[in-house]
């Protein structure tokens, strides 16, 4: 069975997998746990070329993006009693709004970061904590649309390979994590 081609589509796949996780939901995800990414992935899953295969995986790759959120570690009581007051009048949009404010907001702190790095932790981390507040509000919430709408984190993502990972396969057949994942997620940790 094919994946998910286009970007739109594999967001799709990772906050439906996000959201699943965070609101206790059963969507298929039950064996799997965001907790722990590190899952051996199959021949069957790859789609081999020129000595590299990749592969997409929500879960790991929604795993990675809450690891990432757990890196933003400022108070969120405020900004989420807004969002929720907001998106109560039927304003969805105030979560992005939101959003890109701490995101540019934390970066300026940590010019290392990067506003693109932010804009996804700060996203996660504010619909974690909305999902764990009021369900209902954070099931509203446009994350799909917000991601894929946004030119500089989007082509941030693209630039380093996009949502795919990538499988240098060694002769024994295992493989190195590579791509967006590893360069889009993980560095030091920056500060708040």
């Amino acid at each position: 069975m094919k994946g998910p081609r286009t970007f739109e589509e594999q967001t799709e796949c990772i906050v439906k997998a996000l959201l699943s996780d965070l609101l206790g939901e059963d969507e298929g995800f039950a064996s799997r746990s965001l907790e722990t990414d590190s899952f051996p992935v199959s021949d069957a899953e790859r789609e081999p070329s020129a000595g590299a295969s990749s592969t997409f995986d929500s879960v790991i790759i929604a795993s990675r993006l809450r690891r990432l959120g757990d890196q933003y570690n400022e108070n969120l009581e405020q900004s989420a009693q807004r969002v929720i007051a907001e998106v109560a009048k039927g304003k969805v949009e105030e979560f992005g709004i939101m959003v890109d404010s701490l995101s540019k907001s934390w970066s300026s702190l940590n010019p290392e970061l990067g506003y693109e790095r932010a804009f996804l932790a700060v996203s996660v981390k504010l619909l974690a904590y909305l999902s764990q507040k009021v369900p209902a509000v954070a099931r509203r919430i446009q994350l799909v649309e917000l991601i894929n709408g946004n030119r500089e984190v989007r082509g941030y993502i693209e630039t380093r390979g996009g949502w795919l990972l990538s499988y240098p396969v060694t002769q024994k057949g295992e493989g190195a994590r590579d791509g967006c994942l590893e360069s889009c997620w993980e560095t030091e940790q920056p500060r708040n």
